[in-house]
């Protein structure tokens, strides 16, 4: 294949003294990742000739390598004056074998599905298509980077802050000596975040500078890197508990967890931890926690903020559907805004592989007989509905098992319908549910259990369900009135308000619809005595925010039977997204949202579903189940509900913050921490810090917060972490948010997420918490 590119040719010694070179760096950085020595590394590392697809004509051969820091790829450019293109693994999302993206679909033939590969990034960046020159090479490259990815993702938070170290060290020894002069400590400083006096970083450097050579080498550089990341908090905590000869034993630790850790803790608690996290083997056969390993306990899942126990699924999941919020998109097929913005299978992936349960299909007539999705009365692009239904069985239960609904709104013709049923059946197979679950007609919907795997469809349907079961069943097709959210769109599309039209509807496409057929709402006492518990209606957000405000307790008890949707008002081109929380405080299960966006509204999302195993399920609380309740979440009264806690917050520090302006060398982040509540009306909250000057590597705040919470089942807690600015907006550094009842008493580190919701992996926060019943 002519437009590979050849690595570039090197004498025979050259050549020998480069692999020498690379073994040496694979030992040495591989150790950091636990991939000391590794063929694969060392493969990467060596780099290799593949094809970058960008189009059918644009098809240009490209050398591809892992730098020696192991944590950027880069390929060459081939303008003029352009640096290589590089980016970090931590960037990559997944790396997907074959023809599975939407370019080397389109842009290559079937006949070379093993030659080819893609490396699918986070976020919004294009995912890059790559062919190799044989189905080995391809295997080669994939199973590498997986592994490299993987490991990466396991090292524990001192391991990535180490190896971000130092890779920016790496970066700072400009020459690529191995050695640091002065100068080039300065540089690696404002890399890491920190701007530090002249005489400081001097001072720093004539410590650690023992030979008097002038430069820092080997234990030089090691020694400055411990006296750098030193951290007086720890020493204090540690200090105070380490009652054996300097050391913590495992009575200490016991006194530790039970004192300040607030855990039901017995001494087999404080022998695992120790057997888990000490690396001095002295240290673990007297029985003691080191300094070291101490740390490295309050860094790893038993010392973060977030219950170990909740990471899994440890709810009731045999309760009825309707008994869980449900992580719910909104216009799932759009990559950006709701007018111009691409439409792509891709987005469907990101939102399943986020376990989103309830994704939105919005059909249309397309060419050649094939329905598309698309945002109608729109310039964004369309995307063939069979090959979404393709993506969505390809990646439904790839991180979560339990059931995923497939919202239709349908503007398509009867032909078209037709079509959309069996691609449907077709490719769904079995895991369609096509009838409901038993032998006779159900009351109740059933559980995420017992939906494992399965697809529900929810639409418009033209009889009962109970036909079924009657052999009543409809033998022709019919006409309904179109759903809500596709009447409001065309008024939105529309200068004067059109009337609610009706369409003609598929039988094969009604007979599907089982557990979620769509209706139209107009008030909870009609819903209550004339709507069966199968029917369900989508609410536009400023209908639904009304009822939640003026009509709360009915708004509850309509979903105790039965399923709501809510979604974003026709105006949000931008996609953007409005607050979840009131719509979860009344049981709302289908709160959807633009999950494109990255904005405050999806961080509580992410947040919500956060726990039980990041199923896309969370189960209610009882009060919103139970029929009896008379919980209001706007007018508090005495109820099962109402369990008032004092939740104590100190924010102490924080480790390793991302620059916020990349561009700039010299620009170094002035951070600062607000800690929000969201919940009910009456626990709503705010605090934030000071701002610390010229500090984004470790500033330390020590300052304490209290909150008053009356409903915790519903809480939320945020931690937003932004950059201070006089004279604009403070700037977005990251935030970590998850239920309050899913927290962690005592000393705890939280993770950072960027705006995408992903994991800073060398940043953190740490923090003191003490949740405690009301007096």
């Amino acid at each position: 294949m002519s437009c590979f590119h050849k690595r570039p040719k090197r004498t025979k010694s050259e050549e020998q003294a480069f692999l020498e070179h690379l073994k040496k760096v694979a030992k040495e950085n591989g150790k950091r990742l636990g991939l000391e020595g590794d063929s694969d590394l060392q493969f990467l590392l060596l780099g290799g000739k593949l094809v970058k697809v960008r189009s059918k004509s644009w098809k240009h051969g490209r050398y591809f390598k892992l730098e020696e820091d192991c944590q950027t790829f880069s390929h060459e450019s081939k303008k003029a004056f352009k640096q290589n293109h590089t980016f970090s693994i931590d960037d990559i999302e997944s790396v997907r074998k074959g023809r599975h993206s939407e370019g080397l679909k389109k842009y290559t033939d079937a006949s070379v599905e093993d030659l080819c590969f893609s490396i699918m990034f986070k976020g919004r960046k294009k995912n890059l298509d790559l062919m190799a020159e044989s189905p080995e090479d391809v295997n080669k490259w994939v199973s590498s980077l997986e592994k490299v990815i993987n490991n990466m993702h396991n090292l524990s938070n001192q391991k990535k802050s180490e190896h971000w170290i130092f890779s920016c060290i790496r970066k700072a020894d400009k020459n690529g000596d191995n050695m640091m002069t002065l100068k080039e400590v300065k540089h690696f400083l404002r890399q890491i975040n920190i701007e530090v006096d002249d005489s400081y970083a001097a001072d720093l450097f004539k410590k650690c500078d023992t030979s008097n050579s002038g430069t820092l080498e080997g234990e030089e550089i090691k020694q400055f890197y411990d006296m750098l990341t030193h951290r007086e908090e720890i020493d204090v905590i540690y200090g105070k508990y380490a009652q054996t000869e300097g050391q913590m034993s495992d009575r200490d630790l016991l006194n530790f967890l039970l004192n300040e850790q607030r855990e039901q803790a017995t001494a087999e608690d404080a022998h695992r931890l120790i057997e888990k996290y000490e690396l001095d083997k002295t240290a673990k056969q007297n029985n003691c926690m080191t300094k070291d390993g101490f740390l490295m306990y309050l860094q790893q899942d038993d010392g973060c903020i977030l219950n170990p126990a909740h990471r899994s699924v440890y709810q009731d999941m045999n309760q009825p559907l309707n008994h869980y919020y449900i992580s719910s998109s909104h216009n799932t097929y759009l990559m950006a805004d709701q007018l111009k913005g691409p439409s792509s299978t891709e987005a469907y992936i990101k939102a399943l592989m986020k376990s989103c349960r309830c994704v939105e299909l919005d059909c249309w007539d397309g060419p050649n007989g094939e329905p598309v999705i698309y945002h109608g009365h729109t310039l964004t692009s369309k995307v063939l509905f069979k090959d979404v239904i393709k993506a969505i069985k390809d990646y439904a239960f790839k991180t979560s098992q339990y059931p995923v609904i497939l919202s239709l709104e349908n503007h398509c013709t009867v032909e078209q319908q037709k079509l959309m049923a069996r691609h449907l059946v077709f490719f769904l197979g079995d895991a369609l549910v096509k009838k409901p679950l038993g032998d006779t007609m159900p009351t109740n919907f059933p559980s995420p259990e017992a939906l494992k795997g399965k697809f529900l469809i929810k639409g418009k349907r033209l009889n009962k369900l109970d036909s079924i079961f009657t052999n009543n069943n409809v033998i022709e097709d019919g006409t309904v009135s179109e759903e809500d959210e596709a009447a409001e769109c065309k008024e939105n599309s529309q200068k004067e308000k059109p009337k609610k039209s009706n369409i003609k509807l598929d039988k094969e496409l009604s007979d599907i619809v089982i557990y979620c057929k769509s209706v139209h709402f107009n008030s909870f006492e009609h819903a209550r005595e004339n709507q069966a518990f199968y029917e369900m209606s989508s609410f536009k957000e400023s209908k639904a925010f009304n009822l939640a405000e003026t009509s709360a307790t009915a708004f509850m008890h309509h979903n105790m039977d039965k399923l709501s949707r809510i979604y974003p008002a026709g105006s949000r081109t931008d996609s953007s997204n409005y607050n979840p929380v009131p719509m979860w405080n009344v049981g709302c299960q289908i709160v959807a949202l633009n999950f494109q966006t990255n904005s405050k509204e999806m961080h509580l999302n992410q947040g919500r579903f956060l726990i039980n195993g990041f199923c896309g399920y969370i189960l209610k609380p009882e009060f919103q189940r139970n029929l009896s309740s008379q919980f209001n979440p706007n007018a508090l009264t005495e109820g099962s509900w109402l369990k008032k806690k004092i939740f104590h917050v100190m924010v102490i520090s924080a480790q390793q913050l991302p620059k916020i302006n990349k561009e700039k060398q010299k620009s170094i982040v002035d951070p600062l921490v607000k800690v929000e509540i969201h919940g009910v009306q009456a626990d709503n909250a705010s605090k934030e810090t000071h701002h610390i000057e010229n500090n984004g590597f470790k500033p330390m705040w020590n300052k304490k917060f209290q909150f008053d919470i009356s409903v915790p089942e519903l809480a939320l807690v945020r931690f937003l972490l932004e950059d201070h600015d006089t004279a604009s907006q403070n700037d977005f550094i990251g935030q970590y948010c998850l239920p309050l009842t899913s927290i962690q008493n005592g000393y705890r580190h939280v993770p950072v997420l960027n705006k995408r919701g992903d994991n800073i992996s060398s940043a953190s926060l740490f923090v003191h918490l003490m949740l405690l019943d009301a007096p």
